[in-house]
């Protein structure tokens, strides 16, 4: 894979979008940030991925209960970057920019040497992940409802799914700005997932094997049942008008977090799509192919693959209407939801990990004052 290299100064623009093993990606290049500074190849940010400051040149609004990004929160992320050397940039929210945005983002990172990667999966693969993502957000829709929003609105381009997940669209919006010779599309193997890491690794400039998940950072996609209970809190914070804040710290970080810590039990009901949605997705994966393969950017992996297969008759006619949630799924979260309760949010744990994560010179730099450092 000699050459998918970048130049020495080049900066990979890694854009997702969402469900495409952006976590994995992300935690391997910031957990190993200082291998990569003996390599040269810098990821900038304080964090796994600059959410923040990306909401804040997209125009995103925040997830809930997360404070707004603002312009002033990315002119610091762009301040933070190296001009010289190999960088890395990750955040699946830049799918969401369209425009002015994608303009902006590629002048203020150096249009010169911005790389941009998109990494793809299947739609039939990307849906049910995304809906519970967006339950995980405090969305209420079921399944079926939201589905058929996205398949049978009559102006699908309103969904903002579809502002991230029209593949072909989001190619052509980013190479309609830095060129399609700077643009690779990285296809996702299903059947082997370390090899999205190494195609990261090949194009900066890495031996392979530098690159590696975080085991506890990859997320695992949560049954129909536990789906259903964090749907049906979704409902109750709304009824009772509780902040968003309290929505982040209970739900999102301790009801979600604790369901999704342990892996689910054998036979549990998946969120599987009905036929009619395969149907669907699979026409538009057809256009979508076609559309990439139309726009002369770089292709890593079988493009073809993102084909949704037809529908087999073993797939469910429609979408259950509700989901039997057992008594160890609703202990697990009501256990979730108690432990962020009484645990400090920047407790000693996270602090630890994160002080293992940093490098020696950070952690004298956050410590001590300036004048007393060395």
């Amino acid at each position: 894979m000699s050459d998918l290299l970048l130049p020495e100064d080049g900066l990979l623009l890694h854009v997702g979008p969402h469900k495409t093993g952006t976590t994995a990606v992300q935690s391997a290049f910031f957990r190993g940030r200082r291998v990569l500074r003996k390599h040269g190849v810098t990821y900038p940010g304080r964090s796994r991925t600059p959410v923040q400051a990306v909401a804040g040149v997209v125009g995103n609004p925040p997830m809930t209960g997360d404070p707004e990004g603002s312009l002033r929160d990315w002119e610091r992320f762009v301040a933070s970057v190296p001009r010289r050397g190999r960088v890395v940039v990750s955040s699946e929210f830049f799918a969401d920019a369209e425009g002015a945005a994608v303009e902006r983002v590629v002048s203020d990172l150096g249009p010169d040497r911005v790389h941009v990667v998109v990494t793809l999966r299947a739609l039939d693969r990307i849906a049910p992940s995304q809906w519970q993502q967006y339950v995980q957000n405090g969305k209420r829709s079921s399944l079926r409802r939201w589905l058929r929003g996205i398949l049978l609105d009559r102006v699908p381009s309103r969904s903002g799914f579809w502002r991230r997940h029209r593949h072909d669209a989001l190619v052509r919006r980013w190479a309609d700005v830095v060129g399609p010779d700077r643009v690779t599309v990285v296809v996702v193997d299903e059947t082997d997932r370390s090899s999205l890491l190494r195609v990261f690794e090949a194009m900066v400039g890495l031996p392979d094997g530098v690159l590696e998940p975080e085991q506890d950072r990859l997320n695992r996609s949560m049954t129909m049942p536990e789906v259903e209970l964090v749907r049906a809190l979704n409902r109750e914070f709304r009824a009772r008008g509780w902040d968003p804040r309290d929505y982040r710290r209970y739900v999102r970080l301790g009801v979600s977090r604790a369901l999704k810590s342990v892996p689910p039990q054998p036979g549990a009901a998946r969120v599987v799509l009905p036929r009619w949605a395969v149907a669907r997705l699979h026409d538009v994966s057809q256009d979508v192919v076609a559309g990439i393969r139309a726009s002369g950017v770089r292709v890593v992996g079988d493009l073809d693959s993102l084909v949704v297969g037809a529908p087999g008759s073993a797939g469910p006619e429609n979408t259950a209407r509700s989901a039997e949630i057992p008594a160890d799924v609703a202990a697990r979260a009501v256990a979730g939801a108690i432990e962020a309760a009484v645990v400090p949010q920047s407790g000693l744990k996270p602090m630890l990990r994160r002080v293992r994560e940093m490098p020696p010179s950070e952690i004298v730099g956050r410590v001590l004052p300036r004048g007393r450092r060395g």
